[in-house]
């Protein structure tokens, strides 16, 4: 039995999965029970998901406290609790000292969404960072998950964080400067300025709220987004003197 907490887009895609193996719980703030149905899951109160043997958060980062300690008395004692937050350093600090010790941690970062895996998990990559769990658990999720096609990546939440600040945090500010700039498809355009568009559609596609979160909560998020910006100050310099120097 898999209970998961949060029914966005990101949970509605996660429990439909799931659902063709197990039998899964979802919880949700507001009222989804048809679409929760729907998918072949099975609507429940907070207490009720959260007493499942396996408890996955799909919440956004700035509410992932308080959902730990709303969950923290309601967790079974053999209970195994495993966070989809796009971050991984602070998560884990979170869950190691709100949650029961007996409860096993996982962390975790699909790194696919609703708009590339909504046909197929083949080839999309997964992270798992070891929180507090026992071989055995873990390996037989592991081994779960890569039979789905999933390519599992292991590493350490710290490691997770310094690569996402570039991959992920940095993709997300370019998309976001596009949007706010008003870049949109041309007639006479380019393969690269396709590309760009592309980057625009996938992050316009998540929340405004999830591209705050990632940049606050990843302690290396603002040194690169910082980085880049004096990088393009600096070609921009460049471009001028040399246009003066021809001039």
């Amino acid at each position: 039995m898999i209970g998961i907490i949060g029914f966005g887009r990101f949970g509605k895609l996660m429990a439909g999965y799931l659902a063709k193996d197990y039998r899964v719980v979802v919880y949700n703030r507001s009222d989804n029970a048809a679409r929760i149905t729907e998918i072949g899951a099975v609507p429940g109160d907070l207490a009720r998901t959260a007493g499942q043997r396996v408890v996955i958060l799909s919440v956004p980062i700035s509410r992932m406290r308080d959902t730990l300690m709303e969950i923290a008395p309601l967790l079974s004692p053999d209970a195994v609790v495993v966070d989809v937050c796009s971050v991984k350093v602070y998560p884990v600090q979170w869950m190691k000292a709100l949650l029961p010790e007996s409860v096993s941690i996982l962390a975790t970062h699909p790194m696919f969404g609703p708009d590339s895996a909504a046909a197929s998990l083949l080839d999309r990559k997964i992270v798992l960072c070891r929180g507090r769990i026992a071989p055995e658990r873990y390996e037989k999720i592991k081994s779960y998950l890569a039979s789905k096609g999933l390519m599992v990546i292991e590493t350490t939440p710290d490691e997770h964080d310094r690569q996402i600040a570039l991959s992920l945090c940095l993709t997300h500010f370019i998309g976001r400067s596009l949007d706010a700039f008003g870049a949109g498809e041309l007639i006479i355009d380019t393969e690269g300025y396709k590309r760009l568009l592309h980057i625009l559609g996938v992050v316009t596609h998540d929340t405004w709220q999830l591209f705050v979160d990632m940049n606050r909560y990843n302690p290396y998020a603002e040194k690169h987004r910082r980085g880049f910006m004096v990088a393009m100050e600096k070609i921009e310099e460049r471009l001028k003197a040399e246009g003066r120097a021809k001039g």
